[in-house]
Order: structure tokens, then sequence, then C-alpha cells
């Protein structure tokens, strides 16, 4: 049983009695007496001591404790706090034929957040050219969708000084926050190292910056092998969360194909790691669209709508697994935690890549590398 902690209120109270009880005759209930003013300074102090041992008691065990502490309750178990990432792209230049872009070429965004070229470009006979840039600032802030303007800070010989993005630039990302990391702490603390069992795997994968969600499959691409499939919802957010680049192995292991993007700073992360004999992949799932028919609820609000395609979104979150079987009742369980949804009914749904099982609403089942994900709720 926790210990009740008395409010400020409490503390006032039971001052100005213990007064008036050590003090025969006396009133310390009177509003400006001495007595009063008394119990109201030693209740402020008493109340100052409560909050200190409260905040000793949350710091004193992993499952409460915040900041600092929680970071050296982690540090027992080798999991550290992800730094920020920075946003990476590319930006279509245009210009004369054979014209150079150098590396380290500073670029402003339209708003004045500033990038850089992180390779030398020479301009094609088309006289334009995909140019890599960096965000020099950590964070999301970098992240920037197509057709986002930039221009150069100075001028280069041949180069048009103005340029947009053709495809997102992405990958930005905060510093891990506290819920983040105790959740990975405590994940560690419950599964010891094992040498490369399935935890293991989703361990080293989720402490990678960037990755948020990942699921293991042992034997995916055949015996001897590793899949791991996984997530960044928050770097990756402008792009529904799915990893950019192409599937494979890390870059030092020679027997299959290197990854890019996303996927190679997984594999690489993960391969220094490994038992040496499995052959690991890193690889992007694929959406499952679904569509919901929901009926029971008729003339619902916009407002109400939005919340139940909310708490669907949550429970495929944190439910979802790519080619795996997600329960509807996690789904039915969220939406009835939704104000205003009692006498729902989900009736049918439709999966752009999997079956539903046993009938029209029944479990949703996944093809492989296939993650689900809303698509549309249908009110009737």
């Amino acid at each position: 049983m926790t210990f009740p902690r008395p409010t400020l209120t409490d503390l006032r109270n039971q001052a100005q009695a213990d007064l008036q009880s050590a003090l025969p005759g006396t009133d310390a209930l009177a509003r400006y007496s001495n007595l009063s003013i008394l119990a109201h300074i030693l209740a402020g102090l008493a109340t100052g001591h409560y909050g200190y041992l409260d905040y000793i008691a949350r710091q004193a065990t992993p499952f409460t404790a915040t900041g600092e502490m929680l970071e050296g309750w982690a540090g027992l178990k080798a999991v550290t706090r992800k730094p920020a990432t920075a946003a990476a792209g590319t930006v279509t230049f245009t210009g004369a034929a054979g014209a150079t872009i150098p590396a380290g070429t500073s670029v402003l965004r339209g708003d004045g957040l500033a990038f850089a070229t992180t390779a030398e470009v020479t301009l094609g006979a088309a006289g334009s050219a995909p140019v890599p840039i960096a965000c020099i600032v950590a964070g999301a802030a970098g992240n920037s969708p197509v057709g986002t303007a930039f221009s150069l800070t100075s001028g280069v010989v041949g180069i048009a000084s103005a340029a947009t993005t053709t495809t997102a630039i992405s990958g930005g990302g905060e510093v891990e926050g506290d819920n983040s990391l105790r959740s990975r702490m405590l994940l560690a603390y419950a599964n010891p190292p094992q040498g490369g069992s399935a935890s293991d795997y989703r361990q080293w994968s989720l402490a990678v910056p960037g990755v948020t969600r990942a699921w293991v499959t042992p034997a995916g691409m055949g015996p001897n092998t590793v899949v791991l499939y996984f997530m960044m919802d928050d770097a990756q957010a402008a792009l529904g969360g799915y990893p950019q680049g192409a599937n494979g192995v890390a870059a030092e292991e020679l027997r299959d194909k290197p990854a890019t993007g996303d996927q190679l700073a997984l594999a690489n992360a993960i391969y220094v790691k490994q038992p040496v004999t499995p052959i690991v992949y890193a690889i992007a799932p694929r959406p499952n669209s679904l569509t919901f028919t929901i009926a029971g609820i008729g003339g619902a609000t916009a407002s109400l709508k939005a919340a139940i395609a909310t708490a669907i979104r949550t429970a495929l979150f944190i439910n979802a697994v790519p080619g795996g079987r997600t329960n509807i009742s996690a789904i039915e369980a969220a939406i009835a935690a939704v104000n205003g949804s009692a006498g729902f009914v989900i009736t049918n749904v439709e999966a752009s890549a999997g079956f539903v099982t046993p009938g029209a609403a029944g479990n949703i089942v996944s093809l492989t590398g296939r993650l689900p994900v809303l698509g549309e709720v249908v009110f009737q």
C-alpha cells in the first residue's frame, strides 16, 4: 500500500490543532494571529519535505526514475539515451553541364535553417543533379517535405542558387525521451543477454538512433538467417515511419548484398554485436492497409470519429506485427475506451495485404513483411 501524502491544507489544519492543544486558551485559527501564521509556515516547510521525499522515492527505483537518475539506472544494463539525429536527403540543383558543387557547401532552407552538402557532385549533360545534404543541427526541425525551397549561401560558378527537394529530407529525430529510455531499460532488466536470442536482437535494434519498433523473425530468409523488421516512427514521420533505403545486410557482411540508408545503419549497428554465424537482414515493413466498417453509433460527431480513428491507430501501433496476427479484440478494447463509442460494432475489416479470420470482422493476418496500418474507417 502506498503512503498517502498529506495535502498542504491537511498539514495546516494539523499544525493549527497541535498549537491549540499545546497552548490552551490560545486561538491558532484566527486569520492574522501569530499562531495561525506560524502554523502556515510549519505546514509549508513540511509539504516541501514531503515533496523531496517523494522525489527520492521516485528516483530510488528504475520504474519511476527520471532524467539523470533514470540514465544511471539504465547504465547498469548498458542502456544509454539515444542522441538526436540530423535530417538528410537530396536537393536538385541546376546549372551548366560539368559544373561542380563541392562537399561542405552551405545551403539554406527557405526559413533560414542551415544545411551543408555531404559529397561533391558534378552536374551531368542535362544540367541538373541531385545533391546530398544534411542539416547542421540535429533534431526533427530539419525534416523537409518534397518541394521545399533551398538556396546556396554563396555563389558557386555555373550553379543556379535556387534548388528544391524532389524527395523528402528526413531522418531528423530528437533526443530520446524518458518514456522510451525507460521502456528499453526495463526490457533489458527483464531479458538478460542470451548471446543472440530474439530479445537480444530486439534490444540491439531499439538502441539504434531513430528506431522505435523492431520485430525479430528467425530463419526469415532461410536457415541460418535472422530478419529484423523495424520502424522509425519519429525520424521518418513524414513518410509514415517507414525506413528509407534498400533492404539488405551490413556493409562488412560479405555473404549477401549490403543494405542502404536506414537499413544499412541498423544492419551495421547489429553486425558488431551479433553472433558470427547468422546472416542478419535489416528490412523495412510494407503496409497492410486496413479498412474498418463500424456500425451502431450513427450520427457520430466528427470529433468522435477522429477519436475512434486515433484509438485504432494506437492499438495497431502497440499490437501490430509484420507478417503476424493482430487480434481484433485489442482494437475493440481501444475503441470501447473512447468516450461516446458505446454500442459500436465492427461489421467488416478489409486488408490490402492479408486476410481476416474467422468471419468478416475477425483477427487480422498479414502477409510476410506487411505491417497492419489504418487505411480508412467507414461509419454506417
